[in-house]
């Protein structure tokens, strides 16, 4: 293999002359070569005083590739000659087509030492307007002597040359790879960075990286170092490490509801010895069942959980009400089919009384079996003593229930009391003014309406619900006891003359006996 070791003038000069041998050239006298230079049929000539730099040496070397064609056809018969770059390497050897490539990927201007670039991640690619790179032109074919033929290589199928890819700088991963600490990890998720917990092995490192996310307050990181741990911690380990952390504690217990993992949850309370929390876990299952019987019976086995006094109550009357539930509904279904009673008739059934709560099971009672002894399971007698409701509780759902069948007569009973002495008085646990618009609600008529009108004690109220519920009767009285003919002579104004309201305004105006105030 040939090599040149001349100035870089020297072997351009060479170029253009047609002839690359250094060994025929040095032996020229300094005169003959001026006069071979003059007789070039080349116009462009060289000063050998410009300026040597790199970018200079660029430029030269394009001009050379754009006449290499020109030269080819006319120097043919130069077979014995071996073509050199300006570095002196040998044309299309593998050395030399990687640096071509380079320098054309080298930004214009840049006048660093010429050598492999630094190549980003993504591909850099030739520009479209030109089919042919610097390594296509130099794709010769080789010829008899070891010599290669440029004007060969513009008949070969046109070749894109790129620079390898290369992998991403180790940096872009560092999210993944780096060793964080656990203070730092937590710091990364916070920031929303993608982040490997593989990492963390050995128990107390697992447990450092759950109290850090702790400190950070941010719950979904601390659910997510949770699932982590669910996953890469044995239950028992995983259990007992969480006893002493109560943060971390409620976010697992909070994730396993959520998530349904009703087995997982309970093998911890068990470890945890939290008996009242998974006697409750176990009660609630009863949601999920459907039939009413199987309820039951599953509400019966729960009884004997570790329940705490207040919730073991509640369970109990659960059972009992379920249970009468389910009696009651049976009967009812058997007499309304019959049609044995006149309320299911004018009434019908909307809904199943079954699963209902208290306070609707003992409107049904009130709505369907309020005359019924108190022996019976549906009797609202025997329902209020079972489950010992309230008076106020069990008064305004009686009353709620009986205004809606306009049964007012059940409704007065409902008032009255009697004293020691055999006299009766009517009384109300809750305000009149609240029985009032229940009643109203109910469409009650004005004379039921006027007798709890003057149950109210204070003055001013009763003229205004008189006047609201338009009970005439009360307001005329009133003003009539209260000596007020202002009033009344301005209320008279309201009606027409031959009403009855008007005439009996009249006549308590002309009644002398009445000392008026004003």
């Amino acid at each position: 293999m040939f090599t040149c070791s001349l100035p870089f003038k020297d072997i351009n000069r060479l170029m253009y002359s047609g002839c690359v041998s250094p060994v025929c050239e040095m032996s020229r006298a300094k005169a003959d070569e001026d006069d071979y230079w003059n007789s070039s049929k080349f116009t462009l000539a060289f000063t050998f005083d410009e300026e040597d730099d790199d970018y200079t040496r660029l430029k030269e070397s394009k001009k050379a590739v754009n006449s290499i064609s020109a030269l080819a056809d006319e120097d043919d018969d130069d077979d014995d000659v071996e073509k050199v770059s300006w570095s002196g390497e040998p044309v299309g050897s593998i050395s030399w087509s990687v640096k071509e490539t380079a320098s054309k990927l080298r930004p214009a201007g840049d006048s660093r030492e010429l050598g492999f670039p630094k190549i980003s991640a993504s591909p850099s690619l030739p520009k479209n307007n030109s089919v042919y790179s610097l390594s296509s032109l130099f794709k010769a074919k080789t010829k008899v002597g070891g010599m290669l033929s440029s004007s060969d290589s513009f008949s070969d199928t046109p070749a894109r040359h790129y620079a390898p890819e290369l992998r991403k700088p180790k940096c872009e991963y560092k999210d993944y790879i780096s060793n964080w600490s656990p203070q730092e990890t937590i710091l990364k998720m916070q920031q929303g960075k993608v982040v490997s917990l593989e990492r963390f092995q050995s128990l107390q490192d697992k447990m450092l990286l759950l109290d850090k996310a702790v400190d950070g307050h941010d719950g979904n990181i601390i659910t997510a170092i949770l699932i982590y741990l669910k996953r890469s911690l044995c239950k028992e380990v995983l259990f007992r490490e969480l006893d002493g952390r109560e943060t971390a504690l409620r976010h697992y217990i909070h994730y396993l509801k959520e998530s349904g993992e009703q087995k997982v949850l309970l093998d911890l309370f068990r470890a945890l010895g939290r008996t009242e929390d998974e006697a409750l876990l176990q009660y609630k299952h009863h949601l999920t069942i459907t039939d009413e019987n199987k309820r039951r019976d599953f509400l019966k086995t729960c009884l004997g959980l570790p329940f705490s006094p207040e919730d073991s109550l509640h369970v109990q009357d659960h059972y009992t009400l379920l249970e009468r539930q389910i009696i009651i509904e049976g009967n009812d279904k058997q007499v309304e089919r019959t049609g044995q009673s006149d309320v299911f008739k004018r009434f019908p059934r909307k809904a199943s009384i079954l699963n209902m709560p208290l306070i609707t099971t003992l409107y049904y009672s009130c709505f369907y079996h309020y005359s019924e002894p108190e022996g019976t399971y549906s009797s609202p007698a025997n329902i209020r003593r079972t489950f010992k409701l309230a008076e106020k509780q069990y008064f305004l759902t009686a009353l709620a229930a009986r205004a809606k069948l306009k049964a007012w007569t059940d409704v007065d009973s409902l008032f009255t009391t009697r004293n020691w002495l055999g006299f009766t008085k009517k009384k109300s646990p809750v305000a009149f003014q609240r029985v009032l618009d229940i009643l109203h609600k109910n469409n009650a008529p004005v004379q039921v309406l006027e007798v709890y009108v003057n149950l109210l004690e204070d003055l001013e109220l009763k003229i205004n619900m008189a006047h609201k519920f338009k009970c005439h009767d009360v307001i005329i009285n009133t003003y009539r006891d209260t000596k007020d003919k202002k009033q009344l002579l301005g209320y008279q104004k309201k009606f027409d003359m031959s009403s009855a309201e008007h005439k009996k305004i009249a006549d308590v105006l002309n009644n002398s006996q009445i000392r008026w105030k004003n």
